[in-house]
């Protein structure tokens, strides 16, 4: 265990957690409890963290706990935060091997003692709790759980970790080992799914589910019948046999699917998944002390804590953003166009501002069916019990149809989703300046064309601005932000308190074609195409960018995007740049056949290359490799990314690296895209220098 002044040195930036004991006289109980609270002196928005210093002090409180010889110790904490877990802001200063191992084995010394104890151990988890807080909780004897806790996960594979202090031998012990797959790898996986309280009580991670208002009383009094035995908790019986097999199975299909085992974090909780099975604790921790120091001393980890500060940090703050101050107040949206893009844009509007919002189309037919696309959406979460019966009604009334633009007189915000060509998007902006207010703010949801040019012909092209949105909308959490030649401050501060209130992370981005995330996507993508064009066969182009882990391959992704938009961006991109993006004329003929998909699948989930589409290609003689198909890509990436920076597309390359970790779902290991670029020489190859400093989202040199 690390002394208090070994702690300070190895985090010296650290926002201290303290923990504190205080005795309190319970009904029920004959001696006191030692109950522990955890406060990092922060209000909710900051909860507590776990660095070396607040382990000491974990361990000092229960010292004290001891020594008043208790009835029972319960930890819990601070309003709405029980503790959320390591503190991985000072991840990067640890500088050596033996300072990660030190780290690793204090947390498992301090929560192995409430495992250990003698006396009986309460988890009274009264808010958010994740990682090692979740940890924390699994190694007491007992748990209770507020009702309205908000974030209930082990994020660490998310992140390119590991559970490392106790969960991946606790959990599996505890609930399964498939539930804990659930937890640890499929959860963490699919974009760091958090659990709700209930959920956490059926899977068995919580003894019992209490009620927020008086949690800690009642919390106290369930504890007290523990104790007196009038109340047996019972844990459920482990399948250490064949159930396990299938569970690591299953573990190893999840990390292999979703990251190519590109992730040294993810690949290590399968082993010790697997040593987990034996339910010994001093294996099992010694085997996570070892494996997280060597996690934490490998560059694709740091790169995953480059990416949560990303997320965490500068997404909250958009570089470049005008004062807030700015922005003006919208108690209505318009939405030109009632298509699906529309439609679930609507559905967000109404449900995240509480605002009327019109849709309006060229007839009423598609009107129709686009308000009533969104109100069977809202009917499906009261299905679900997402929405109570008013709220459901209240939804679906704030959301109707119009074929008159005049509807959107009152609007402070109104946005297109109409045909992507850029005359059809000029003549809708030309029609509704004749209808809305002068400070109405005019949007586009355009995935690659001028937002300049758009407003070009307009009397005010200061109000128009580009909101571009992901598919699909209400799951991918990135906002491009984009900023016209004559875009004013106001039009944009608005853009981005709306973002805000959407629940979207932003990134302002300069008007230039097909913005940050379609522009790299396309580089890549027309780089994969070359090479099929030029012979190599489509397994190989395909399977090229594996070693990434990105979350699906270039051609499945040609299918989720569609092959008439992937074309059509294309094309734009031909336009500005044609030096460096191509149009291929067997992609045109794929897209004039009418084909959706290069692959095809049988009913074993065996993947082939469609015949008819074999029979269109045309293919010419040069036949690449996997290795010189990803070189050809990643150039092209390390290229385009560097022109772009060069002509201000976006700040900083911690903007790029943002938007594809948001916008395109690319790993966290990777740290979105520069800082591999950076760590496997591409960047000084091609551009003659790193995008990123020494040391950011990687391991400081000796």
């Amino acid at each position: 265990m690390l002394t208090q002044d070994q702690a300070a040195k190895a985090f010296p930036d650290e926002v201290v957690t303290k923990a504190v004991t205080r005795l309190v006289k319970a009904p029920g109980f004959a001696k006191p409890v030692a109950l522990i609270t955890i406060d990092n002196g922060h209000d909710h928005t900051r909860p507590s963290t776990f660095g070396p210093q607040g382990l000491v002090s974990l361990n000092a409180a229960l010292d004290e706990a001891f020594a008043a010889d208790p009835a029972a110790i319960a930890v819990t904490g601070k309003p709405f935060v029980f503790a959320v877990g390591a503190d991985l802001s000072g991840v990067e200063q640890v500088a050596d091997r033996q300072s990660a191992v030190d780290i690793a084995q204090s947390g498992h010394d301090v929560f192995r003692r409430f495992t250990e104890s003698a006396v009986p151990t309460f988890a009274f988890v009264n808010g958010a709790v994740m990682g090692g807080g979740l940890e924390l909780a699994l190694s007491c004897h007992y748990r209770t759980l507020s009702d309205n806790t908000a974030g209930i996960a082990l994020p660490e594979v998310f992140l390119g970790l590991f559970p490392g202090w106790g969960g991946t031998q606790l959990l599996p012990n505890l609930i399964g080992p498939d539930a804990a797959v659930t937890v640890i790898f499929e959860n963490a996986l699919s974009q760091n799914r958090m659990l709700k309280p209930k959920q956490a009580q059926d899977l068995g991670i919580t003894d019992v589910l209490l009620g927020s208002a008086d949690f800690l009383e009642q919390s106290l009094l369930w504890a007290a019948d523990v104790v007196n035995g009038e109340v047996s908790v019972s844990r459920k019986e482990i399948d250490r046999g064949a159930g396990w097999d299938a569970a690591v199975e299953r573990a190893k299909a999840i990390v292999q699917g979703r990251t190519k085992g590109a992730s040294p974090g993810a690949v290590k909780a399968v082993e010790l998944l697997e040593l987990a099975r034996g339910n010994d604790l001093t294996a099992g921790y010694a085997a996570e002390t070892e494996a997280l120091a060597d996690v934490l001393m490998t560059d694709p980890l740091r790169a995953g804590l480059y990416s949560f500060n990303l997320v965490q940090k500068r997404a909250k703050r958009p570089a470049g953003a005008p004062d807030k101050s700015l922005a003006r107040p919208v108690t209505k949206v318009g939405i030109v166009g009632a298509g699906l893009m529309a439609g679930q844009m609507a559905l967000l509007f109404a449900r995240q501002l509480k605002v009327p919002v019109v849709l309006t189309d060229i007839d009423q037919s598609r009107v129709d069916k686009g308000v009533s696309y969104v109100h069977e959406e809202i009917d499906k979460l009261g299905a679900k019990g997402r929405l109570s019966p008013d709220g459901v009604n209240r939804l679906k009334a704030l959301v109707s149809g119009s074929l008159d633009k005049a509807a959107f007189a009152d609007a402070d915000f109104v946005i297109e989703a109409v045909f992507e060509e850029l005359g059809v998007k000029q003549r809708v902006f030309a029609e509704l300046e004749q209808h809305v207010s002068a400070e109405c703010v005019l949007a586009t949801n355009t995935s690659s064309l001028s937002i300049t040019d758009m407003a070009s012909g307009l009397a005010h092209p200061e109000r128009v601005v580009g909101f571009h949105f992901f598919n699909p909308v209400a799951v991918m959490p990135l906002l491009e932000v984009v900023r016209a030649e004559r875009t004013d401050d106001a039009t944009l501060a608005t853009a981005f308190a709306v973002a805000k209130a959407l629940r979207k992370s932003s990134v302002l981005v300069k008007d230039a074609p097909a913005f940050v995330v379609n522009r790299l996507l396309t580089r890549f993508m027309g780089e994969v195409v070359k090479a099929i064009d030029e012979g190599t066969p489509f397994e190989v182009a395909d399977r090229a960018t594996e070693p990434l882990g990105l979350p699906m391959s270039p051609l499945v992704l040609l299918q989720l995007v569609g092959a008439p938009v992937a074309l059509h961006v294309a094309e734009t991109m031909h336009a500005a740049f044609p030096d460096r993006f191509g149009v291929s004329a067997n992609m045109r003929r794929f897209v004039e056949a009418g084909k959706s998909a290069v692959w095809t699948w049988d009913g074993a989930g065996n993947q082939s290359v469609d015949p008819e589409v074999a029979a269109l290609w045309q293919f010419g003689p040069t036949e690449l490799t996997g290795e010189q198909v990803r070189a050809r890509v990643l150039d092209g990436v390390a290229e385009e990314i560097r022109i772009m920076l060069d002509d201000g597309v976006v700040a900083e390359a911690q903007d790029i690296d943002l938007c594809l970790i948001l916008g395109a779902g690319w790993p966290f290991w990777l740290g979105g895209i520069t800082p591999y670029l950076d760590r496997e020489g591409i960047s000084e190859r091609v551009n003659g220098k790193p995008f990123l400093a020494p040391g950011v989202a990687s391991v400081p040199s000796a």
